[in-house]
């Protein structure tokens, strides 16, 4: 959080030095960076609940929520930079001291690439959408840094003013498609999509080798819900086990699918193989 508004602070001392509307959209898009902190502190706080009566299944979900909020507002902050930069391409103004503002901006963004890479390990490790959509998006406001850092510095060697504006647009049209692509995940997310496919793979995997006891699976599902995975399926086993006999290997099937998936809540059901009404109830409105 200190980060943030340090580099904030950082840029905007840059944007005001210089009067180069190339540095403001950089400041504007650090302010997001801020906003966005905020929201997924608060996420992760709630996702952090255990479940209650009101809230069985946890309260996970909360994350995706930060992960949209975030892009939509990146969003807007390129709207802004579009109102602040497009004037400029008709009465081009050239920056001044342009030295040291970008001293301050390439400050603020070596600030804005250590956070970045701290959060996106952090939401790997904790499978945490949010996390990980706040690295990712400090990690566009770097990359997104650099090229103003890149295109000041040819306004301060061509003389060329007209550099200025163009590179605030082009940062806009960058930061316009990582917010939608915040926006679709999240959406992705909240409609419960299933998980990515090497989870699904891995998952495969496991019931496979159980195949080769004679026993089969239907009504796979997957979904994620902010750091945890949800599995269920209906195992299939032959007709002449005890209930013993398949308990234990629901057990360990179990136990197998959460080594592969440690986040993952398994949801079981087991049924007779050739039972012909254990063959009708795949449909998830059954």
């Amino acid at each position: 959080m200190l980060t943030a508004v340090g580099v904030i602070v950082l840029k905007l001392l840059a944007w005001k030095w210089t009067g180069s509307v190339g540095l403001l959209s950089d400041a504007l898009e650090s302010g997001v960076n801020l906003a966005a902190a905020l929201a997924t502190v608060a996420a992760v706080a709630v996702a952090a609940r255990p479940p209650d009566d009101d809230h069985a299944y946890g309260h996970d979900k909360i994350e995706f929520f930060a992960s949209g909020f975030e892009g939509a507002l990146i969003v807007t902050a390129a709207v802004g930079i579009f109102w602040t930069a497009v004037p400029r391409l008709f009465a081009p103004e050239t920056p001044h001291a342009l030295g040291p503002g970008l001293a301050l901006s390439a400050l603020a963004s070596g600030l804005n690439l250590l956070t970045a890479r701290v959060l996106l390990r952090t939401g790997r490790e904790r499978h945490s959408p949010a996390l990980t959509a706040d690295g990712h998006h400090l990690m566009s406001d770097v990359w997104s840094s650099i090229g103003v850092l890149a295109g000041m510095l040819l306004v301060w060697l061509t003389g060329w003013p007209l550099l200025d504006p163009l590179i605030a647009l082009a940062v806009a049209c960058y930061i316009v498609v990582m917010g939608v692509r915040l926006v679709r995940e999240a959406a992705s997310g909240l409609l419960d999509r299933a998980l990515p496919e090497p989870q699904r793979k891995a998952i495969d995997g496991v019931l496979e080798a159980f195949r080769e006891r004679g026993v089969d699976f239907h009504a796979i599902r997957t979904r994620s819900s902010g750091a945890r995975q949800f599995v269920s399926l209906h195992v299939l086993v032959p007709d002449e086990w005890s209930v013993r006999r398949g308990h234990d290997l629901v057990e360990q099937l179990e136990d197998d699918l959460r080594a592969v998936l440690p986040a993952g809540i398994i949801f079981t059901h087991m049924e007779p193989l050739n039972d012909p009404k254990s063959w009708e109830d795949q449909a998830l409105h059954r």
